[in-house]
């Protein structure tokens, strides 16, 4: 009786305990969530900035004592790539970002964090983190994809998939600052498609994991268990601070990618890849869910609780699905040769880059059209009471922009003019103002089929309800609020 007594005393200690190390680790999340403000990088504000734009912020911490900064390698065109390590631990944690030049709300994320480490608030937590891990941050790992804002290397190839061949300097500096640190942990930071969905929901995915597979059988070994543990501990932050809105990435072995050859090379890695979040096209939310979900990962890590997790936790995270437009109009009406038709329309706002590739503009499509109930979008509207019209041209041309202003262009959009023509059309690509600007030989082709730019009308009983305006949807007498560019067509 006593030896069951006891049993029962260590089963119930244990079981408090594991509920208390929940609890703190949700607190923790919290509080690291509540504490970001404090913390943010003001310079970096924008996802498109470059590699010289990060050099004095990797400089505040080259003669910091907790700190070290060292050269490990050089891009293509010669520009530097910095090793920025913390603490004095036995657990080596390695996390690099930017590997596709135009994904860098992990880099934004990553000085955040950095800014925190440096800080003596959390004196506490910091010192955990460093008595426990010697933490090594690399960002910006395609400095010169970054400078064109784009996804491969000045070789014009993707840099995870170079793991095997090594032909570029970045993926080699990679592979090198791996094997010298034989880390433990690897996060590897990733943009997504805003246009992804956590599976069979209207929630976009504004995180997605994956603990990658290290064979085509996607075994599961000590390895990449422990990242599919890390995994759960992440997830359940971010399910207090977006609800639903995480995905999991397709496990199938990539022999060329970088995550499944470190998780085959030892290192438990860790694939965090931020998507979309409504309303936050510059990523600064997301940022900040990296913040508190990363460090969250650096801590469970230090104080070991990452190891009482539940893999199959880990299999219940949605899949990642890409079911997402910016508008879905639901059941408009379109007349085609005498008859009536009823199709949802999916429209996306494509960013095209501008001035150096530091701004861009949108330019919408129709993206796919018919049933699209198993869609979902940021926007939806149901459109069943009105009817699609495209439009027409205003009946004078204009001899220059300067002339726009003598126009009422609340009153013509009410009209159904959806284009103005233009002896001199401003050199640049898109309209400043919610209307379409076009040449004097400009003709409008009156079909409806994907690939074509979103702009029309939505009419109700003979009047214009809706403009949708280079994929703007709006009133018109709201269009020039709401319409954040029209384009130019030549």
């Amino acid at each position: 009786m006593k030896k069951i007594m006891k049993q029962f005393q260590i089963v119930f200690l244990l079981g408090l305990f594991l509920s208390n190390s929940l609890l703190a680790q949700q607190i923790a999340g919290d509080n690291f969530h509540e504490i970001y403000k404090d913390y943010k990088i003001a310079d970096l504000d924008q996802r498109r900035f470059k590699h010289q734009d990060i050099q004095p912020l990797i400089e505040r911490y080259r003669n910091k004592q907790e700190f070290e900064v060292q050269k490990v390698g050089e891009s293509i065109e010669g520009r530097g790539l910095n090793l920025i390590s913390f603490g004095k631990g036995e657990i080596d944690v390695f996390l690099w970002s930017q590997m596709h030049g135009d994904e860098s709300t992990a880099t934004m994320a990553i000085f955040d964090i950095l800014n925190y480490l440096d800080s003596e608030e959390d004196e506490q937590t910091v010192k955990t983190i460093s008595e426990n891990l010697k933490v090594h941050f690399l960002p910006m790992l395609n400095p010169d994809g970054a400078e064109e804002f784009t996804r491969r290397n000045a070789l014009g190839i993707d840099v995870n998939r170079d793991a095997l061949r090594l032909q570029s300097p970045e993926a080699k500096t990679l592979k090198r600052v791996r094997d010298s640190l034989d880390a433990d942990f690897g996060f590897n930071l990733h943009d997504q498609s805003r246009y992804y969905n956590a599976e069979r929901t209207d929630k976009p995915a504004t995180i997605s994991f994956l603990a990658p597979a290290y064979n085509y059988e996607k075994d599961i070994n000590e390895v990449r268990g422990n990242a599919m543990k890390l995994i759960v501990v992440m997830n359940k932050v971010l399910q207090q601070h977006a609800p639903g809105q995480v995905g999991r990435y397709n496990d199938d072995f990539e022999p060329r990618a970088f995550g499944d050859n470190i998780q085959k090379w030892g290192t438990s890695t860790v694939l965090i890849e931020s998507g979309g979040y409504p309303g936050d096209r510059e990523k600064q939310q997301i940022r900040k869910l990296n913040f508190a979900t990363i460090l969250t990962a650096l801590q469970s890590i230090s104080n070991g609780s990452f190891k009482k997790e539940n893999i199959e936790e880990y299999e219940r995270i949605p899949n990642n699905n890409r079911m997402l437009f910016d508008l879905k109009l639901e059941a408009v009406n379109y007349e085609l040769n005498g008859n009536n038709y009823v199709l949802d329309l999916g429209i996306n706002l494509y960013e095209r880059d501008l001035e150096n590739n530091e701004k861009f503009y949108y330019s919408a499509g129709i993206i796919d059209q018919g049933d699209l109930s198993t869609s979902y979008a940021y926007e939806t509207v149901d459109a069943s009471a009105y009817k699609l019209d495209f439009g027409k041209i205003y009946p004078k041309i204009l001899k220059d922009s300067s002339e726009l202003e003598e126009l009422k262009l609340v009153e013509l959009l009410k009209d159904g003019v959806a284009y103005i023509r233009m002896e001199n059309l401003p050199e640049k690509t898109f309209s400043d103002m919610p209307i379409n600007l076009v040449s004097e030989n400009f003709q409008l082709e009156k079909n409806l089929e994907p690939g074509r730019n979103a702009t029309f009308f939505l009419k109700k009983d003979g009047k214009v309800e809706y403009v949708v305006m280079n994929g703007f949807l709006s009133r018109p007498e709201k269009a020039k609020q709401q319409v954040e560019n029209a384009l130019i067509f030549r």
